[in-house]
Parts: C-alpha cells; sequence; structure tokens
C-alpha cells in the first residue's frame, strides 16, 4: 500500500468517525490527488479552522479558482459549515476532508471527473 493509499484510508476513517459520512471512494481518492504534494506534509495536510487567513486562502484557491465558483458570503458560510461538521473539538481537519466536503456540497464532483 503506497504512503498515499494510507493517507486515503485515514480519510475515509477520519470522515465516517467525526462527520458520519461515508465518502465516495473514487472522488475522495481524486480529491485527494488533486491537494498534490501538500498532503505529505504536517503543516499543510490539514486545515486551520481558526485561522482566517487560511480559510481566505481555502475560499480563493480552492473554491473560486479550483471549482470554478464565484465570490461571495455563501463560500464562507460554506467553509464554516464544514468545519462545524467535522466537528470543533477536532484539531486536524485534514485539507482532502474538507476540500471532499466542499466539494460535494456544492454539488462540483464533475469537476473531478
Amino acid at each position: 500500500m503506497s504512503k498515499r493509499d494510507e493517507l486515503i484510508a485515514k480519510y475515509a476513517a477520519d470522515m465516517k468517525e467525526k462527520m458520519g459520512v461515508t465518502p465516495d471512494m473514487d472522488l475522495l481518492t481524486k480529491v485527494t490527488i488533486g491537494c498534490g504534494p501538500s498532503i505529505y506534509s504536517a503543516d499543510s495536510e490539514t486545515v486551520a479552522g481558526s485561522d482566517m487567513a487560511e480559510l481566505e486562502r481555502v475560499k480563493t484557491n480552492f473554491l473560486m479558482k479550483k471549482l470554478g465558483l464565484p465570490d461571495g458570503p455563501q463560500l464562507m458560510e460554506a467553509i464554516k459549515k464544514v468545519m462545524a461538521d467535522y466537528g470543533s473539538a477536532n484539531r486536524n481537519k485534514y485539507r482532502a476532508v474538507v476540500y471532499y466536503a466542499l466539494t460535494t456540497h456544492f454539488g462540483k464532483e464533475s469537476v473531478y471527473h
């Protein structure tokens, strides 16, 4: 099992345990691959839910650039909803899980097909 496969399995388990969601493994794999090398760095593998600058980067670089969504208050609302669903007590919010949740929230799975 490759390091990436191990991480994907870890993300899927995290989603089931902390969010009560069984992910579409094909989509989770594609989202994880889309994160690139960031998933291998302890610092960039997670999203700091309380860091507004980090959340702005997720909005700009992922929601607007990758998913092609127009800017608006609904983007930050969706990010905050995903953070709340993930659980404020949970310190490690994995980037691939957050991106997967945002992709499904906006119905943008087609970006990864």
